[in-house]
């Protein structure tokens, strides 16, 4: 079994649908809704979005001046490979959370705030869906852990 490992390395909300998130450092993740307080969150397949910080260089090497939750993911991560993840694969957070990706990429049917002040967006070929499994607290600087 091959296990990949990485780390939080933001938690973001946003109390509107298609804004940039701010970063908040730590949240609750609760089970079957998402992250606590996000306008995402719900009790449908994306209950929480994740970007790879390496999904985000690839915008700045285009020299676009982005940081975290620019692409109103709720978790920007580092060191996973996360549009290379099979659907149903788990992902554990921290010392509780456990998360199983529903879905990679999505469908934009509109350009919305984000790709017009960006100029781009990563997150309909490299973002990821998941959904709670058991929540608990997530925070910057936690361990991820998925096994293949």
């Amino acid at each position: 079994m091959t296990v990949m490992r990485g780390k939080v390395l933001s938690v973001n909300i946003a109390d509107r649908k298609g804004q940039k998130k701010s970063n908040i450092g730590c949240g609750l993740l609760i089970e079957d809704v998402g992250l606590q307080d996000d306008a995402h969150a719900g009790s449908d397949i994306r209950q929480v979005s994740l970007l790879a910080t390496e999904s985000i260089e690839k915008i700045r090497a285009k020299g676009l001046n982005v940081q975290y939750g620019d692409f109103a993911e709720n978790l920007t991560t580092e060191g996973i490979d996360l549009p290379s993840l099979p659907i149903g694969a788990k992902l554990k957070i921290g010392a509780d959370v456990l998360m199983e990706v529903t879905q990679i990429g999505k469908v934009c049917h509109d350009r919305c705030h984000i790709f017009f002040t960006v100029g781009d967006c990563v997150m309909p070929r490299e973002g990821v869906f998941a959904k709670v499994l058991a929540g608990g607290q997530v925070k910057i600087g936690d361990g991820i852990e998925v096994a293949l």
